[in-house]
């Protein structure tokens, strides 16, 4: 259930990350962008479709040996309803070549709001006794921190669905200890305290491979951390940002792995996309250079599994 099927596709490759499709107009080479706005304008169609375009080639050229993508909603919000629609079929791509996709929209509310999220998100809609996909990832990242009322709504859409999602516990940016590192009463971290909620929740939708649909956000730039929680929490499978242009290293992700080298998948997003502006190559080849990065990262934590 849920993972189940990333879990297959990283054994399958044997490769445990996940390229992040967060593209800002800066990214796209500008002769996509050229192109795109010539046909539709310097608007907010002309620059959805240079996204959709960029997304497409990056997407081609890492099919067959990165098992999932990880749009975040943010970076096509920010273009719009046209923005939204470039996300959609991205996400409608991806499927298409084989990918899993992990939504990244950190998502919380309670009751029927997060009902609303669930559908849109996860699950179907409902029109006059038609169901439909609306977004249709496979996963969705949400905020924990409005607690059970917050998360409940979605774990009947993992179970009905056979999705997954992964819970904020201690992220990868630098001031996430002000509030996640704080201790409760007996000493227990905040964090903490919530990587034990994933693993309540977790108890509805159990796992073909011992890991739960309810997954944990865990940043590669907090790698004791990543220790302590595989250790205390087993069944809790890792979303791990920060490698690479956060400073997160191959080096610390050895322990958000277990001892079979499941556990975890680890995003990369800039160092992926604008692979082809650190190479200085011609921006033409984009996507070879996205694909080179992506060997490179899957030899990078190889190397420590």
């Amino acid at each position: 259930m849920s993972f189940n099927p990333l879990i297959e596709k990283i054994i399958a490759m044997k490769n445990p990350t996940v390229a992040g499709l967060d593209p800002k107009l800066d990214y796209v080479p500008q002769y996509i962008r050229e192109k795109c706005f010539e046909q539709y304008g310097r608007t907010l169609e002309g620059a959805a479709e240079a996204l959709l375009e960029f997304n497409k080639g990056l997407i081609d050229a890492l099919c067959d040996i990165v098992p999932a993508v990880k749009p975040q909603m943010a970076y096509y919000e920010m273009y719009g309803w046209q923005g939204v629609r470039t996300f959609t079929r991205t996400v409608e791509y991806a499927h298409s070549k084989g990918m899993y996709v992990i939504t990244d929209g950190k998502r919380n509310d309670i009751g029927a709001t997060m009902e609303a999220y669930a559908a849109g998100h996860l699950g179907m809609t409902d029109i006059g006794g038609e169901s439909f996909a609306a977004f249709g990832a496979d996963a969705l990242t949400v905020n924990g921190y409005l607690g059970s009322d917050g998360i409940e709504p979605l774990l009947k859409v993992c179970a009905a669905q056979d999705k997954g999602i992964f819970v904020l516990v201690k992220t990868s940016n630098k001031s996430s200890g002000e509030l996640q590192n704080l201790l409760l009463e007996g000493g227990e971290s905040i964090y903490g305290r919530m990587a034990c909620m994933c693993d309540e929740w977790g108890k509805d939708v159990p796992g073909k491979y011992g890991f739960t649909g309810v997954g944990a956000v865990v940043g590669a730039t907090y790698p004791e951390q990543l220790t302590e929680l595989r250790i205390e929490h087993p069944s809790i499978f890792f979303l791990v940002p920060g490698y690479g242009a956060q400073g997160g290293g191959a080096k610390g992700l050895a322990g958000a792995f277990n001892s079979e080298g499941l556990g975890a998948v680890v995003n990369s997003s800039r160092a992926i996309m604008c692979a082809y502006k650190k190479e200085g190559c011609d921006e033409s080849d984009f996507a070879g250079a996205a694909r080179r990065e992506a060997l490179r990262m899957r030899e990078d934590i190889g190397s420590v599994l």
